[in-house]
């Protein structure tokens, strides 16, 4: 890949695939081994969140997006999932627990009526584990 003014995600889910193709730190990594790093990570946002530094922040968040690109492609290389499957996942999660924002507005919840967060939650916990008696099913 070429240097760019601009990259997009597309990009990165690029550079990260090529990282784990070439790159022999990248290679070796695992979840476990870059536990340590999303950790700090995530730490360096929250310290240029109270900083008020948001040039820092932008860094700190593309850096913990890397965290998340590198754990997603190691399952994607076990053919488990992908970024696009994060991704769908984190939106539908939103819209599921915002029927108040995404619903149908004649029967979309309004603000303070309807299911709540938690209950919203206890839901999705259910799905989550028939999903995962249907992946053990041959």
């Amino acid at each position: 890949m070429m240097e760019k003014d601009f990259y997009t995600f597309e990009d990165l889910v690029e550079i990260v695939a090529a990282l784990r193709r070439g790159c022999p730190w990248d290679q070796v990594q695992t979840h476990e081994s870059m536990k340590k790093y999303l950790v700090e990570e995530c730490s360096e946002v929250l310290e240029a969140i109270d900083a008020g530094d948001m040039d820092n922040l932008c860094e700190e968040l593309g850096d913990v997006l890397y965290q998340i690109m590198m754990h997603s492609e190691m399952e994607k290389e076990k053919g488990n999932f992908t970024a696009a499957d994060v991704v769908d996942g984190i939106c539908k999660k939103m819209v599921r627990r915002h029927p108040h924002v995404f619903g149908d507005p004649e029967t979309g919840a309004p603000n303070g009526t309807g299911k709540s967060w938690e209950e919203l939650k206890s839901l999705e916990r259910g799905l989550r584990e028939k999903e995962r008696e249907n992946r053990k099913k041959p």
